[in-house]
């Protein structure tokens, strides 16, 4: 028997939703606050659901004059490595994600940009986090003077497309919005998307 394709699939989403029943908030931090639900399956049954809510973040493609990638590499203790990324921050309250993003710019690299453009929301981690990212194109840079967080410790560097690329297929970048921008760049590059203009 062969496998459905998508348009044999059942339209809506009903026969798949979960309804919230009743809560609890387990854990408050800083920013991140996790919550166990329980909820009503779709078939009628109860099960619990455990997750975090996350106020969103911003991660910048940051494209030099000469093609290279802005890139940083900061020590992310939960994995215990330092890991190399695109730019990115998370959203402070009632802030504008764009407004987010050309602030984390230039306090993390001392870059400003010229033009910017929007890629797309990504949501790196849907099992058990409201976390979403919303990635912009940073194009035009001016150099300027970075200002980090009083806890920020990161090197900022460029490299080419092509090690960007080689980094991901040899694992050594494993950060999920830096490994979608690689890729999403690269298809940028070669005129197969087009980011959407932010006037």
């Amino acid at each position: 028997m062969s496998e459905k394709s998508f348009t044999d699939l059942p339209s809506g989403d009903q026969h798949l939703r979960e309804e919230r029943i009743a809560g609890d908030d387990i854990y408050s931090g800083i920013f991140l606050k996790m919550k166990r639900d329980t909820v009503s399956l779709p078939d009628g049954q109860q099960a619990v659901r455990e997750y975090l809510t996350h106020p969103g973040a911003v991660a910048i493609v940051a494209l030099l004059d000469d093609g290279r990638v802005l890139l940083e590499r900061q020590y992310r203790y939960p994995i215990a490595k330092a890991c190399i990324e695109i730019p990115a921050g998370k959203i402070d309250p009632y802030e504008n994600p764009l407004l987010c993003a050309q602030r984390e710019l230039a306090e993390e690299t001392g870059y400003t940009a010229t033009k910017w453009s929007y890629i797309r929301r990504i949501h790196p981690v849907i099992s058990y986090s409201t976390e979403f990212i919303d990635i912009y194109l940073a194009e035009g840079l001016v150099p300027g003077t970075s200002h980090l967080d009083e806890e920020e410790f990161l090197d900022v560097f460029a490299a080419p497309l092509e090690q960007l690329i080689a980094w991901v297929e040899e694992g050594e970048i494993t950060d999920v919005k830096t490994t979608i921008s690689a890729y999403w760049l690269d298809r940028y590059r070669r005129g197969l998307v087009i980011p959407e203009p932010i006037k």
